[in-house]
């Protein structure tokens, strides 16, 4: 295995929104996470998505939101923004369980 695209990390976050919240709520909320791309520059793509998964081991998570930025450095620039400090402000209360990982994606060999 290697390392793939020089540098690029990817910025995980797997949410479970708190009962309650009605969906045009989420649907605000999610353009305020994908409206960070055009405000913080080292965050280079947004992507998200529901579980749609029938293996039923979500473990109650709803949501993927995936980040991806040219390096670490950029991740961290990412996490000091004050645009994104302010967003993370008003998304991660609303959030009943949340997992966040950082990964540099591998390249398999066969």
């Amino acid at each position: 295995m290697e390392e793939g695209k020089e540098g690029l990390v990817k910025h995980v976050l797997i949410a479970k929104f708190k009962q309650g919240l009605q969906s045009h709520e989420i649907e605000e909320l999610i353009k305020g996470y994908a409206n960070l791309v055009s405000l913080i520059p080292p965050m280079k793509a947004f992507h998200w998505g529901t579980d749609v998964g029938v293996c039923n081991m979500d473990e109650g998570f709803t949501h993927i939101f995936e980040s991806e930025f040219e390096s670490s450095e950029g991740v961290a620039e990412y996490m000091a923004h004050p645009a994104h400090v302010e967003f993370a402000d008003l998304f991660l209360p609303q959030l009943e369980k949340v997992v966040v990982i950082d990964y540099k994606p591998a390249l398999v060999r066969l």
